[in-house]
């Protein structure tokens, strides 16, 4: 059986609140799965424990689907590399604690790049796979719209073949995929089962697209992109998994998280469903 996509929210929607408000206010709007930004939950450790981190998500039926690790630069050459080497072991441990197999790395180095920088990627990729691996997380290369490294699906999906390692994988955050240089028909390049995991919001359409940054996106369904199909095509490709919505912007990131998941799930079941 092929059950789909579920609903999902990034904490990182609810930047404006602590760990134990954010998921105390999703849990009670119904939410079930969640994707922690682990520098809250470092926080909320550094007062309590890990295992309180861990116990207040058991307590309140939330399963940490994914993590956002926070660490940019791992997988292409550049200067923010040799920094998040050295956070990343911890990250592993945090997010292994919680209960996360899988962390999100976002590529969002804008180069110049050279064909030699893609292999030295490849190398990197496989070198932070194999770190990964023994946490029993899975590593999730994230493309993104502005990026030059990672800026498209194809080459996200290029990147994740050539590295060859099953601690990594590749996702899609809808933001980055309708609003960057992919294509609707790219979606044909994904194996099935391939997809493994899922940032689901949609894509405005004012301001125009190149003066859009992340603080843009709006609640699915109140955009461009074509959602309905999107998620059709990634249940044809067996997709199943969270729709993890990840809204940037005050007026998301202040809002009571409760309200905020309500809403979000009242804006993506009917697209996803």
């Amino acid at each position: 059986a092929n059950p789909g996509a579920f609903v999902c929210i990034h904490e990182t929607s609810s930047d404006g609140f602590d760990f134990k408000t954010a998921m105390e206010g999703y849990a009670k709007a119904g939410i079930k799965a969640v994707e922690p930004t682990l520098v809250k939950v470092q926080e909320f450790a550094q007062k309590e424990s890990v295992a309180a981190a861990k116990r207040l998500l058991d307590d309140m039926g939330l399963k940490a689907v994914s993590s956002s690790a926070g660490l940019l630069g791992l997988m292409e050459p550049g200067p923010l590399r040799a920094k998040s080497m050295e956070d990343l072991k911890g990250r592993l441990e945090l997010a292994k604690a919680i209960g996360v197999d899988r962390m999100v790395t976002p590529s969002t180095g804008v180069g110049p790049y050279t064909e030699d920088d893609f292999k030295k990627g490849v190398d990197y990729m496989r070198e932070i796979a194999e770190i990964a691996k023994p946490y029993g997380i899975t590593l999730l290369l994230e493309f993104t719209r502005a990026g030059r490294f990672a800026g498209s699906l194809a080459t996200a999906l290029k990147l994740v073949r050539e590295t060859n390692h099953p601690n990594y994988q590749p996702m899609i955050d809808i933001y980055h995929f309708w609003g960057g240089v992919s294509k609707f028909e790219d979606l044909d390049l994904l194996r099935d089962g391939e997809l493994a995991h899922l940032h689901f919001e949609d894509v405005p359409a004012e301001p125009i697209r190149e003066l859009q940054g992340q603080t843009d996106r709006v609640f699915p369904g109140q955009g461009i992109a074509p959602l309905k199909r999107i998620v059709q095509m990634l249940k044809k490709k067996k997709y199943s998994g969270p729709a993890s919505i990840e809204m940037f912007g005050p007026k998301f990131q202040k809002m009571e998280p409760f309200e905020f998941a309500r809403m979000a799930r009242a804006a993506m079941e009917p697209i996803i469903a």
